[in-house]
């Protein structure tokens, strides 16, 4: 199958409601876990994008199996848990809970089959690149010797062999757990006997072999399969009568109570749960007999409908260890971001620089360094007196959290938000949180019911006898590594009224005070849908009277009902819309009723978007998770 065949996205089909019933029907809207999946498509699209390195190729490939392992963790899972629950309640697309967990089957069927196809393309186009998989027959006999050293210095004092029998019961396998199962049977009488082998999760899924010295080709192998060449060695007196590898994924999803006493210890409890969530999805070799796989089935209580066998590659999310390989030739060229000139111009003081200007700067095409400076400048500049931060996501040895702690130890005032509803960063939240308790900062854990989503920097100088405010705001994380790759917009002030703005908010996530005097800002969940719905039919004013009007607006997701309506109105009197949304779109292009839209798909260098092509209406989704930038900065 041609890999560029079987990532085109299946519009839906059917006979044509009729316009009004559209217009004013839940079909305005686009299913929000479908659009997830669209989303995850365009990302799976880069991976057969023929202008993109190899390696580059299969770490798109990567991050589209990683997104659907979290998609099942946490979305899945939540819909199923709907259904357990009884509850038939609509979306705003008109679909059950039930009627979801269909289509999304569906769909997530086809697109794991188009994965098994790109990476069987990809596996070719690696090896005329001079990057060879070896299956354990395709071995030589000096590499099955090798292989056999490796396993036994390396591999075979992580692994357990595990019976399964009345007095060995059905051992727990965690979520993204890798394992074999095997039919086995004993030499001396012929007794049957299933066992288990569970894969180690902290050494590598591909093992090099070692070159000859004159082939510069890399040949690897991986670990199960260089576990099975030697099964003997772990149930000597056995032979193997059937095998196959199968991976499970549970149920992910946190739930917090309303009432704790302490949030910090109620969510580590809560992800020490998670650790055990139930099983959604179990992904097992097409080649595993049938006895067997219906054995560890019934064994982990998955459903017929959670059963998925693939042909192919198991976790393919670990592919993404292929890029490893010393190769730069197959991977994009790196790129080197600049530095703000205005920065440079004042030395290097990010205060002077604020000072002279409001400052944007675009990552990652200009350096997120800058965001560093700001905060590193703040913690060792005497003049400065307090410091306010969100923290959402951010690296390993952060130097955020670094320059925060040296301010608290300096004997500055520095107050931290971390959001330890950050979805799989809980643990890593908890952890530095608490390294920032011990250097004296006041950390605070936001609204139970919320997530603190708002990137945030305040820091409070004394300036000419008086005290001067500077904020920092941006679409991104702090974090340094990702800003690398993610298209975000970093905005520096030194505006009193927006100083005073950011003052409020941190008071209101502190001390739960609701600010009904902020000025400038609009803040989610108090004013920003009203602030939005304002513009928007400012604009449609505008529209009416016969001036110009347009409405240019990038967001990570789009699937508020009451925006898209209004966005919709405001097409429809006949204003230009423009929609970069990185994700999930609700809006539906092309709705009867409404001014004409239609829908394609494109992959470049720098993204894939999906585009409504009218003059009326554009939505675009312009990146995905974890790519390099390749893209010129714009002029």
């Amino acid at each position: 199958m041609d890999s560029e065949q079987v990532i085109e996205i299946e519009e839906k089909k059917g006979e044509v409601e009729p316009a009004s019933v559209i217009a004013a029907g839940p079909e305005r809207f686009i299913n929000r876990e479908l659009s997830w999946l669209h989303f995850n498509r365009r990302v799976l699209e880069e991976s057969v994008n023929p202008g993109h390195p190899v390696l580059e190729r299969v770490r798109f490939l990567s991050i589209s199996a990683n997104n659907l392992d979290e998609f099942f963790m946490v979305r899945v899972a939540g819909i199923k848990a709907q259904i357990r629950e009884g509850i038939t309640e609509r979306s705003p697309d008109g679909l059950t809970p039930a009627e979801q967990l269909v289509l999304l089957n569906d769909a997530v069927s086809r697109l794991s089959i188009d994965q098994q196809a790109i990476w069987r393309d990809l596996r070719g186009i690696l090896a005329d690149n001079g990057i060879v998989l070896l299956d354990g027959r395709d071995v030589t006999k000096s590499e099955r010797a090798w292989i056999e050293d490796h396993f036994l210095h390396n591999i075979f004092p992580l692994l357990t062999p595990l019976a399964i029998d009345p007095a060995h019961p059905f051992p727990f396998i965690p979520s993204l757990g890798f394992t074999i199962g095997l039919q086995l049977a004993r030499m001396s009488d012929g007794k049957p006997m299933n066992a288990l082998i569970r894969m180690p999760g902290k050494i590598d899924r591909f093992i090099r072999l070692p070159s000859n010295g004159k082939d510069q080709t890399v040949r690897l192998i991986t670990l199960e399969q260089a576990t099975s060449l030697f099964i003997g060695r772990l149930f000597p007196g056995y032979v193997v009568k059937g095998q196959g590898s199968f991976r499970i994924i549970r149920d992910s999803e946190l739930e917090i109570e309303e009432e704790a006493e302490d949030l910090v210890r109620l969510f580590e409890t809560a992800l020490k749960r998670r650790r055990r969530g139930s099983v959604i999805r179990m992904e097992v070799d097409s080649t595993m007999p049938e006895e067997l796989r219906v054995f560890v089935q019934r064994a982990l209580t998955a459903a017929d409908d959670e059963v998925f066998l693939v042909d192919g590659v198991l976790a393919m999310n670990e592919l993404s260890q292929l890029t490893r390989v010393d190769r730069p030739d197959l991977e994009f060229v790196p790129y080197v971001p600049r530095h703000p000139e205005r920065v440079r111009d004042h030395g290097g003081d990010i205060f002077a620089a604020i000072r002279q200007k409001d400052l944007i700067v675009h990552h990652p095409y200009e350096s997120f360094d800058v965001v560093v400076q700001f905060l590193q400048q703040a913690a060792r500049d005497p003049d400065v007196v307090a410091i306010k931060q969100t923290l959402y996501r951010t690296s390993n040895n952060s130097p955020i959290v670094r320059a925060l702690a040296e301010a608290a130890e300096a004997g500055k005032s520095v107050t931290a938000l971390v959001e330890l509803k950050a979805r799989f960063d809980e643990e890593a939240n908890i952890r530095w949180a608490r390294d920032l308790e011990r250097a004296g900062v006041q950390v605070v854990y936001g609204f139970l019911q919320l997530k603190t989503h708002a990137k945030l920097s305040l820091v409070v100088r004394r300036e000419g006898g008086s005290l001067t405010t500077y904020v920092h705001t941006g679409t991104g994380n702090y974090h340094p590594v990702t800003a690398r790759i993610y298209t975000d917009l970093s905005y520096f002030t030194s505006d009193p009224i927006l100083g005073r703005d950011a003052a409020r908010v941190f008071n209101y996530i502190t001390g739960y005070a609701e600010p009904s005097d902020i000025e400038k800002m609009a803040v989610s969940p108090l004013t920003l849908r009203k602030r939005m719905l304002e513009h928007i039919h400012g604009e449609i004013g505008h529209a009416r009277h016969g001036r110009p009007a347009a409405i240019w607006l990038k967001m990570n997701a789009l699937v508020d009902p009451d925006i898209i309506d209004a966005l919709y109105e405001a097409s429809q009197a006949g204003v230009q819309i423009d929609l970069v949304v990185r994700g999930i779109c609700c809006l539906r292009p092309g709705v009867p009723g409404r001014p004409r839209t239609s829908a394609s798909s494109r992959s470049s260098a720098a993204s894939s978007n999906t585009a409504a092509s009218t003059a009326s209406a554009t939505a675009m989704a312009c990146r995905a998770p974890r790519r390099r930038c390749t893209s010129r900065r714009p002029t």
